[in-house]
C-alpha cells in the first residue's frame, strides 16, 4: 500500500537548512550593523567640533592608561621594598619592556589605527574589516619575536648595559616573567589599536581598566606571596601581567567576531595591499618607538658609568616620562583617528587644524607635570625610595628634563597627526636625531670627554627640543596639502 504523504511535511524545510538560514541572516545582520556603525562614526569625525570630539576619543583612553600607569608605579613601590639591586635590575628590563609595549600600541598599532581608519574615511568597510584579521596575525608574528629575543639576548644585553651581581640576577628573572606573555600583549593592542581607529575607544579603554583592576592587588601577592601563593619576587609582577593579557586576548577576539564592534574579525586571504597598508604608516612608527627606547636605554647605560645608585636613581625618574607617554598616547590615538578619518575623506584643512589644536593641548598637560616634577621632585621620587644616594641623580635629572616635557608633548601629538595622513617620514628623522644628539652624543660625551650627570641630563634636553622642532616640519611645509596614496 503507498504510503500517505502529509502535505505540511513533505513541505516542511529541513532542519539544517532552516539552521543555516537563521545563521546567515544573523550575520548578515551583524554586517549590516558593523557598517551602520562605521557610517555614523565617520559622519561624527568629519563635522562635529574638533575639540570636544578630540576629548570624546582621548578622555577614556587617557583616563584608563592613567590606570594602567598607576599599576606600572605600585610595580616599582614594590620592587623598591626588595632593595637598590631590584630596582637596578628592573631598570636594566624596563626600557624594553616599555618598547614592546609602545611598539604594539603607537608604532605597529599605529599603522593598524591610520590603515582603519582612512578606509573608513574612503568607505572602503570591506577593507577595514579585513585589516583585523591582519593584525591578529602580525601581532602573532611580533609577539614571537619579541619573546624569543628576550630569552636568546637578554643576558648579554643587560650585562652590556652595566648589570652585574644580584641586579643582573633580578634583570633576567624579571625579563622571563614579563616577556612569556608577549604574544597576548601584542594581539590584545593591535586589536584595540583597529577599534581606536574605528572611532571606537570604549572597549580598548575598558579592557585597560579591567586589566588595571587585576593587576593592581595581584602582583604584590605574586611578588611577595600570600596564603597558598608562593613568593615569586619581582618576576611575580610579569606572572601577573602575563596572565591577565592571555584571558584578554580571548575574550577580545571572541567580541570582535561577533561584530558588535563595528568591525568584524573573520578570517581571510591574507593581501599584501593590506600588509603593506599598515606597514607603511606601522613600520617607521615602530622604528621611532625603538629609536625613543633605544635613546632610553643608551642613557641608561650612561647612567650606569657613574654606579648603580646613579642607574637606579636614572630609572625612578626617567618612569615619569613613561607616565606622559602613555597621557599623550591616549590623546595621540585621538589626533590620528580624526587626521585619518579626515584625509581619507579629503577633508586636508580640517584635518590641518586637528593637527595643530592637538599639539597645543600636548604641550599643556605635560608641561604641567614637568614644571611640578622639575620644582618639587621628591614629590614623585619619594613614592620609590628615601635613600640619598638614589636620590641626588634622580633629583639633579628631573630638574633638568622635565621642563622640556611640554615640549616633548608637543612633538609626540605632531607624530600621530603625521601617522594619520600616512606621512612618517619627519617624524622617524625627529627620532634619529633625537637619538644621537642624547644617545650618541651623550655617551659620547661621558666616556670620552668626563661630562658630569649635568652635563649628561642637559644633552637629553637638548635632546627632546631638537625631536619637537623637527616634528613641526611636515604642518609648517605643507605636507598637509597632499594625503599618501593608499593600498
Amino acid at each position: 500500500m503507498k504510503e500517505e504523504v502529509v502535505p505540511w511535511e513533505a513541505e516542511a524545510p529541513d532542519a539544517t537548512t532552516s539552521r543555516e538560514r537563521a545563521s546567515r541572516f544573523r550575520n548578515e545582520d551583524a554586517h549590516s550593523s558593523a557598517v551602520r556603525k562605521k557610517g555614523a562614526a565617520r559622519a561624527a569625525l568629519l563635522t562635529a567640533p574638533i575639540v570636544s570630539t578630540m576629548a570624546k576619543l582621548a578622555l577614556p583612553t587617557i583616563a584608563v592608561l592613567a590606570a594602567q600607569t598607576l599599576v606600572g608605579i605600585a610595580e616599582t613601590y614594590y620592587v623598591g621594598l626588595i632593595g637598590t639591586d631590584a630596582l637596578a635590575g628592573t631598570a636594566l628590563v624596563f626600557p624594553f619592556w616599555a618598547m614592546m609595549a609602545m611598539m604594539s600600541n603607537g608604532g605597529i598599532g599605529g599603522g593598524v589605527s591610520s590603515a582603519v581608519a582612512r578606509a573608513i574615511g574612503a568607505h572602503r568597510h570591506e577593507d577595514a574589516d579585513a585589516l583585523v584579521f591582519h593584525a591578529l596575525a602580525l601581532a602573532v608574528i611580533m609577539g614571537a619575536t619579541f619573546f624569543v629575543g628576550a630569552i636568546w639576548m637578554g643576558p648579554a644585553i643587560y650585562t652590556k648595559l652595566g648589570g652585574r651581581d644580584e641586579a643582573l640576577r633580578v634583570a633576567l628573572r624579571y625579563s622571563r616573567f614579563m616577556f612569556a606573555g608577549s604574544i597576548p600583549i601584542w594581539i590584545v593592542n593591535l586589536l584595540s589599536a583597529a577599534l581606536r581607529g574605528s572611532g571606537n575607544v570604549r572597549v580598548p579603554a575598558l579592557v585597560t581598566l579591567i586589566g588595571a583592576c587585576v593587576l593592581i592587588p595581584c602582583s604584590p601577592a605574586l611578588i611577595f606571596g600570600f596564603g597558598p601563593i608562593p613568593r615569586l619576587g619581582v618576576g611575580g609582577a610579569g606572572v601577573a601581567v602575563a596572565t591577565y593579557y592571555t584571558i584578554a586576548s580571548l575574550i577580545l577576539i571572541r567580541y570582535m567576531m561577533k561584530g558588535r564592534s563595528g568591525l568584524v574579525l573573520r578570517v581571510v586571504p591574507l593581501a599584501w595591499r593590506l600588509v603593506r597598508d599598515i606597514l607603511r604608516v606601522g613600520l617607521p612608527a615602530a622604528v621611532s618607538t625603538i629609536q625613543t627606547n633605544l635613546t632610553v636605554i643608551i642613557v641608561t647605560a650612561g647612567f650606569g658609568l657613574f654606579g648603580i645608585d646613579a642607574l637606579a636613581g636614572y630609572g625612578i625618574a626617567s618612569r615619569l616620562e613613561y607616565l606622559i607617554i602613555p597621557l599623550m598616547f591616549g590623546l595621540g590615538t585621538a589626533i590620528l583617528t580624526m587626521v585619518g578619518v579626515n584625509a581619507g575623506a579629503g577633508h586636508l584643512q580640517r584635518a590641518r587644524r586637528i593637527a595643530w589644536t592637538g599639539a597645543i593641548v600636548g604641550a599643556t598637560i605635560p608641561g604641567l607635570i614637568g614644571l611640578v616634577a622639575s620644582i618639587y621632585p621628591l614629590l614623585w621620587l619619594h613614592i620609590f625610595t628615601h635613600d640619598s644616594s638614589v636620590l641626588v641623580p634622580a633629583t639633579l635629572y628631573l630638574r633638568h628634563v622635565a621642563l622640556a616635557y611640554g615640549v616633548l608633548g608637543t612633538g609626540l601629538a605632531l607624530s600621530y597627526a603625521s601617522q594619520g595622513i600616512g606621512r612618517v617620514a619627519w617624524p622617524f628623522v625627529a627620532g634619529t636625531v633625537r637619538l644621537l644628539i642624547a644617545g650618541a652624543v651623550g655617551w659620547l660625551a661621558v666616556t670620552h670627554f668626563g661630562a658630569s650627570l649635568t652635563t649628561l641630563s642637559l644633552i637629553v634636553t637638548g635632546a627632546i627640543v631638537a625631536y619637537a622642532l623637527i616634528c613641526m616640519i611636515p604642518i609648517l611645509t605643507g605636507g598637509f596639502h597632499k594625503p599618501a596614496k593608499t593600498g
